[in-house]
């Protein structure tokens, strides 16, 4: 079952107007999530905001948020004011320009979101804008709100739809000729040439298993077997507790071998 809108509005350029849904492209619904517990009751753990210095609870509606200047003190904001400077969202994604589809490099690249048009009429619209990317072979950027801020994003055509991708801010890319600067030295022709044997013997068509989580494969695996041990327990006391954790580690074990590429 495809997941629901998060966002709707309007995909805009020029006199072309289009309605358009936004859906997540990723997901983390899958993965395996823990809750704090008391090992002695059983029960969730609830986590709550104590002050500091006197230790004593602190409850919602004296909480406030504060920004700490160099002298270590905080100037305090209330959420009054925090609301004053956050942008409305137009919820219309009005392209500003198009850039050549090359020619922004992949660390710019945030996070990727589906966009879809939203009524059968306005399909058209949406179309003509997604291929006259395509064959120009560019990439729109536009400015929209999303999670409480104004994001650059840019539009990428991606089969009948699109990738709306948020772009990283300018301050949060650092440069990386300060990091490569210092690299020097010329590869050897033989090795290079063996490595380029190597790279061809062992390249395979990209698929998402490629990509796959042992550690995740490892958790389930281990939740598992406790699961079986506390029915086995269930129904026929006994056993130590000693032997059940060894039994789990080496299924952890066993997991993480089987997921990762073994070195020679």
């Amino acid at each position: 079952m495809a997941p629901r809108p998060f966002w709707q509005g309007y995909l805009k350029l020029s006199l072309v107007t289009c309605p358009v849904a936004m859906l997540p492209a990723t997901s983390e619904a899958e993965k395996v999530r823990f809750h704090t517990l008391n090992r002695a009751t059983g029960n969730r753990v609830h986590a709550r905001y104590v002050d500091a210095e006197t230790g004593k609870p602190v409850g919602d509606e004296d909480q406030v948020k504060g920004y700490e200047r160099e002298d270590g003190e905080y100037v305090m904001l209330e959420d009054e004011e925090l609301d004053a400077v956050a942008l409305e969202s137009t919820r219309t994604i009005d392209i500003d320009c198009f850039v050549p589809a090359d020619s922004i490099g992949w660390i710019w690249y945030d996070k990727p979101h589906y966009l879809v048009p939203d009524d059968k009429v306005g399909e058209e619209a949406f179309s003509v804008i997604r291929e006259a990317m395509v064959k120009s072979n560019t990439r729109a950027i536009s400015r929209v709100v999303l999670y409480h801020r104004e994001r650059a994003v840019l539009l990428e055509p991606r089969d009948n739809g699109m990738v709306l991708w948020t772009l990283r801010y300018g301050d949060e890319v650092r440069d990386e000729a300060e990091y490569f600067k210092g690299i020097k030295g010329k590869p050897d022709p033989k090795e290079k040439k063996a490595l380029a044997s190597l790279i061809a013997e062992h390249t395979k068509t990209w698929s998402p298993s490629l990509a796959t989580d042992p550690v995740e494969q490892a958790l389930r695996s281990m939740i598992e077997a406790k699961q079986k041990h506390a029915r086995r327990s269930t129904k026929k006391p006994g056993g130590t507790q000693g032997g059940n954790v060894i039994d789990l580690m080496a299924v952890l074990k066993k997991s993480l071998q089987g997921g990762l590429p073994q070195r020679s």
